[in-house]
């Protein structure tokens, strides 16, 4: 279980991965031990899993975002899921509740390479049915802390 000061760590670190755990201990005001343990241990335990760049996808080629529901033929979610994430313009795959088995977070380049995406990704055998969302505009999108 997280106590406050691994939150405190944890915050610190989502604004800025690269934060030094110097600085970290002067934010949290707790010794350079300290955090160096906690940081440690968070990742051992898988509570940090990675660190990582957050790119802008505009500034990168990326100009679509999409939010694409599926259904997909029983018995074949695993395997239809599985060939979809391997596409590099696939950010997320997502099992669900609802009307669709799946949604498929994707990027494209332009309105062609979402053609593409579409006719050679999700309409491959076993997809039943593909509804694609163009996304207008991004009000969030990036880390979330701690439930209150």
């Amino acid at each position: 279980m997280l106590d406050d000061t691994d939150r405190s760590i944890i915050e610190v670190l989502e604004r800025d991965a690269r934060t030094s755990l110097r600085r970290i201990a002067e934010e949290v005001d707790v010794s350079l031990g300290t955090v160096s343990n906690r940081v440690k241990k968070l990742e051992e335990n898988g509570v940090i899993k990675d660190y990582r760049v957050i790119l802008d996808s505009e500034k990168v080629g990326w100009n679509l975002n999409v939010v694409i529901g599926l259904r997909i033929q029983k018995g074949r979610l695993i395997e239809i899921q599985e060939k979809i994430a391997r596409d590099n313009r696939v950010y997320g795959v997502y099992d669900v509740t609802g009307e669709f088995d799946s949604m498929v977070i994707a990027r494209a380049r332009d309105r062609s390479d979402l053609d593409d995406l579409s006719k050679n990704v999700l309409s491959m055998d076993g997809v039943v049915r593909s509804v694609t969302h163009l996304v207008l505009n991004t009000v969030k999108e990036g880390p979330t802390s701690f439930p209150k």
